[in-house]
């Protein structure tokens, strides 16, 4: 009952256009501030100056244009056309050329050969670029897959996808995308899922991470492993180690402002680690939604910042 009205209570804020204005006032206007900690900002120029400051400490990058659930074509083709401009600014800029993008913020709910045709555009202009398709709740992963599949198919091979280790189903996935040779970015799942579809017990999301951990290093393709939960990065460097694979063969992943120590920590020892980087005009509803997902998200955002040494 708890979680069901963490959950309604959440994502009524994220509604409410009152609380997004006086966010959109307030919340970016000072470095210091809670959101900024966590969001870039809400223009492509604040992310390329927090994607700079990243790659100066010796992190990679990839950056999240806020939006989802889009409900109308036109909504989706404007989202496109940002998208398009960020790629613009990414290569203007010289950063490192790496995205994360939803699909239902393409269309996906409104029509899904528009979402592939806009999917498709994003693609064309991202020369040089490894665009990341991001995994959204249980309801989207077939369609997620099949439109991934889909521009595989049609030889765009610098796209990815992400699996989360919560599904039950995710252990056939990652064995039907490795079988194509394509990347995959493994997440634990920040979506609250019925139990028919999804594990309820932390303990066998952490089993599962692991027995996939494991699958990815040794059949995967450059897989990315997105945890700040420093046992399942234990269980991956002893895995790599145990199975003689390079530092240079996959990396991890962690979320802007979240355990920063850790950040620079794998760094030191010699370990790739690509930071998340969300911007845009959209963080309010996205930061109220991801923390209304899960009661327990909110403890990990508050954790995240007080593990910091």
């Amino acid at each position: 009952m708890f979680d069901n009205a963490s959950k309604a209570f959440f994502h009524l804020l994220a509604r409410s256009g009152t609380l997004k204005n006086v966010a959109a006032h307030y919340g970016m206007r000072r470095d210091t501030s809670f959101a900024r900690r966590f969001i870039a900002g809400e223009t492509v120029e604040e992310a390329i100056a927090a994607a700079r400051s990243v790659e100066a400490q010796g992190l990679t990058q990839t950056l999240d244009y806020l939006g989802e659930s889009v409900s109308s074509l036109e909504a989706a083709d404007a989202a496109t056309r940002d998208y398009l401009r960020v790629i613009d600014a990414v290569k203007t800029a010289g950063i490192g050329r790496n995205l994360s993008l939803k699909l239902t913020q393409l269309g996906l709910d409104v029509d899904r050969a528009s979402a592939v045709d806009n999917l498709r555009r994003i693609l064309d202009r991202a020369e040089g670029f490894f665009v990341r398709l991001d995994m959204e709740s249980s309801d989207y992963t077939d369609r997620t897959l099949t439109v991934f599949e889909t521009v595989w198919q049609q030889d765009y091979r610098h796209v990815g996808v992400v699996l989360q280790a919560d599904l039950r189903r995710t252990e056939q996935d990652v064995d039907r995308i490795n079988a194509l040779g394509a990347r995959i970015r493994l997440v634990k799942g920040a979506y609250r899922e019925p139990s028919s579809v999804a594990y309820p017990r932390k303990a066998d999301v952490d089993a599962t991470y692991r027995k996939l951990i494991e699958k990815l290093l040794v059949h995967g393709t450059y897989p990315a492993f997105a945890t700040h939960d420093e046992a399942m990065i234990d269980a991956a460097r002893r895995a790599a180690v145990e199975h003689h694979i390079g530092q240079d063969r996959f990396e991890f992943q962690m979320l802007y402002g979240i355990r920063r120590d850790l950040q620079n920590s794998l760094v030191r020892q010699g370990y790739r680690v690509r930071i998340y980087i969300p911007f845009g005009r959209e963080w309010f509803p996205y930061f109220m939604r991801r923390l209304g997902e899960r009661p327990a998200n909110v403890g990990f955002v508050v954790k995240g910042v007080l593990k910091e040494k």
